[in-house]
């Protein structure tokens, strides 16, 4: 006897043991239903709301709440499904039967009698297996999950759950997936469509099973009219028709140099980037994006004609940055040619010398500390000694002569190598670096080789500075994301950082120089009809690097292009002959998507004119005219504007 007890009572807590073991598991698969926090794809948008780009890992969901599920979705699924779902309390006895009698004739498990909430908790937890300990395990979850949820809850977590194929998650995702549209948008056939793919989602998918898809999607459109659910014309209608399907990649990526750049901008602050469901806002234009890399491509086409058939350009490259102005939006960033071949942003990635595009800032110093546009600085050639290694540098202007006494605006219009080099000469290294580096500029030289722009920085980086330009002296610091909403809703709003470098008066004594290197210098291939430019090229030694750093009243446009691996160019490749173009090409094209935009830059106050030699000069109180200009106006007779 002593020894049956024994028995009994091991067998007795094997017993509780395992109801111990089966509650504790239910209660953990419970908790993932009841508390349901899944990943969710995070979608990136540009300015006017188009969607750039879906970023998910693994499952690309996009998630609904019940109250924008219409009603017509939900009926869909009880008719074909679980007709008795709002009566059961998980499990639906009567269907067990039924199924229970197929099983015995068949001798196996032939027909499930899965109720909604089944259904949901085998996709959730469980397996597919059909055993009997998962489908006792499945009945228990399904009576604790109705215990803690309503119905609309358990609906719900099953749409936004359950796979629809193609690698959609959620009824919202399939529907935006397949058919492009917003569920209240959806037909009777194509939300019938829907809610008959989870059955067997590769089977029905419609972008490869058509037929099957529209046969089953008839049978639930069939169930609905049986049981009284719809009208026979709406069942007509919904047999007859036939919905045209999208066949789309997952992500949707229309911009992948700035979905990357998004990401890498975002990834500190929102670790969960990718699984999150944020909702990302950007600057970016998505016409004017495409619009940059159309433009990119043509001043490359044209430096491939120009290099012939058998020269090798495998390493030859560009990048583009649109902004505008006054905010420091990005409306445009492309990295390079073509990000199939390679994923590498030369917008912001790359470091490049931005040779005698950078002349402008330091024309600026020159004008801010009393400089006039015609005041003269010397244009000659000299050999400078490194007194620690006794090298010599004999720098030279691109076309190999001097001018002697130059202008500070013919020494900039035409890219005066020498005659920049002696102006910072005589503004002094020290100050002049000083005042770069309170500016923002980091690695920046300090010798005269600053003068030609010999430090590295990336195109976008690069924008920020020219901003100061057509922003009247205020740097603005580009920004390309706006705003991040949460799935719970909050918001954050990204603002751009300002600067202000020099004032306003003395900026426009820059920007109607730089008009002058686009009207008849180094620029002119950057000339578009019916609108003001201003710009600078830059082209480093050997063709290295080539630029063209152009703006209008509105926006900014910083073209490059260079071997990726630092080697000289095509002989003959300037920033006025190769980057110039693809300004040009943009501009124009940007007009025409953008007439109403501002064509000529604005006069501040404090800036006066008058006419020299023929020409309208403009000068300040800080950079008034020189002292021979002021005697020619005397003698000649100056117009005052």
């Amino acid at each position: 006897m002593k020894y049956i007890m024994s028995i009994l009572m091991m067998v007795l807590f094997a017993v509780v043991l395992a109801i111990i073991f089966l509650y504790a598991q239910i209660r953990f698969d419970a908790h993932k239903i009841i508390e349901y926090n899944p990943k969710l794809t995070t979608q990136i948008y540009d300015r006017n709301g188009e969607l750039i780009a879906n970023l998910f890992e693994e499952e690309h969901r996009l998630y609904v709440p019940y109250e924008e599920i219409p009603a017509r979705v939900i009926e869909a699924l009880v008719a074909t499904e679980d007709t008795s779902f709002f009566e059961h309390g998980g499990i639906n006895i009567e269907a067990i039967f039924r199924a229970l009698i197929k099983d015995i004739k068949a001798m196996k498990l032939v027909e499930g009698a899965s109720t909604i909430t089944q259904q949901l908790v085998k996709n959730t937890v469980l397996t597919r297996q059909k055993t009997l300990t998962r489908k006792i395990n499945e009945a228990v979850l399904a009576y604790t999950i109705e215990a803690e949820l309503s119905k609309e809850e358990i609906l719900e977590r099953y749409f936004n759950h359950v796979y629809f194929g193609h690698g959609y998650y959620g009824i919202k995702t399939a529907a935006l997936g397949y058919f492009n549209k917003s569920l209240d948008r959806l037909s009777l056939k194509e939300i019938a469509m829907l809610v008959g793919l989870p059955k067997a989602p590769s089977s029905y998918d419609p972008t490869r099973h058509m037929d099957l898809s529209l046969s089953r999607a008839n049978q639930v459109v069939n169930r609905m009219y049986t049981i009284g659910w719809i009208s026979e014309s709406e069942y007509t209608k919904a047999t007859l028709e036939h919905p045209v399907v999208y066949d789309e990649t997952l992500t949707r990526n229309k911009a992948p140099y700035v979905v990357d750049e998004v990401i890498k901008s975002l990834l500190p602050e929102y670790e969960d980037i990718k699984r999150g469901g944020y909702q990302i806002y950007t600057s970016i234009d998505l016409k004017l994006q495409h619009l940059a890399h159309e433009s990119l491509n043509v001043g490359y086409q044209g430096m491939v004609s120009r290099a012939g058939k058998n020269a090798n350009l495998s390493e030859l490259n560009g990048a583009m940055v649109v902004v505008e102005n006054t905010t420091g939006n990005v409306l445009a960033l492309v990295g390079g040619i073509d990000y199939a071949k390679s994923s590498f942003n030369r917008a912001t990635q790359s470091k490049r010398q931005p040779g005698s595009s950078f002349k402008p800032f330091l024309y600026q110093k020159a004008l801010d500390w009393g400089y006039s546009p015609l005041s003269e600085i010397p244009d000659i050639s000299r050999t400078y000694v490194n007194s620690e290694t006794d090298e010599t540098w004999t720098p030279k202007n691109y076309e190999n002569n001097f001018e002697g006494l130059i202008t500070l605006k013919e020494a900039i219009v035409h890219s005066r190598n020498l005659a920049t080099i002696n102006l910072l000469s005589l503004l002094g290294m020290d100050s002049v670096h000083k005042e770069l580096k309170k500016d923002g500029f980091k690695n920046i030289a300090m010798d005269l080789t600053l003068a030609l722009g010999s430090f590295g920085i990336s195109p976008l980086e690069y924008s920020g500075f020219y901003s100061m330009f057509p922003n009247y002296g205020v740097k603005v610091e580009p920004i390309l994301v706006k705003s991040v909403i949460t799935r719970t809703g909050e918001e954050k709003v990204y603002l751009p950082k300002t600067q202000t470098i020099t004032s306003a008066k003395q900026s426009f004594l820059m920007i109607d120089m730089l008009k002058e290197v686009v009207k008849r210098g180094t620029g002119r291939n950057a000339q578009v009809s019916g609108i003001e430019i201003a710009g600078k090229t830059g082209t480093t030694n050997s063709n290295v690097d080539v630029w063209f750093c152009g703006f209008s009243p509105d926006i900014e446009v910083l073209t490059w292009y260079g071997n990726d691996n630092n080697t000289p160019m095509h002989k003959g490749e300037t920033g006025g002959r190769a980057a110039a173009p693809a300004f040009k090409h943009f501009m124009g094209k940007y007009l025409e998507l953008h007439p109403e935009t501002t064509r000529t830059f604005k006069i501040p106050e404090g800036v006066n004119a008058r006419k020299v030699d023929g020409t309208t000069e403009y000068f300040t109180d800080v950079s008034p005219l020189p002292k021979s200009s002021v005697r020619e106006l005397k003698e000649e007779g100056g117009l005052i504007f």
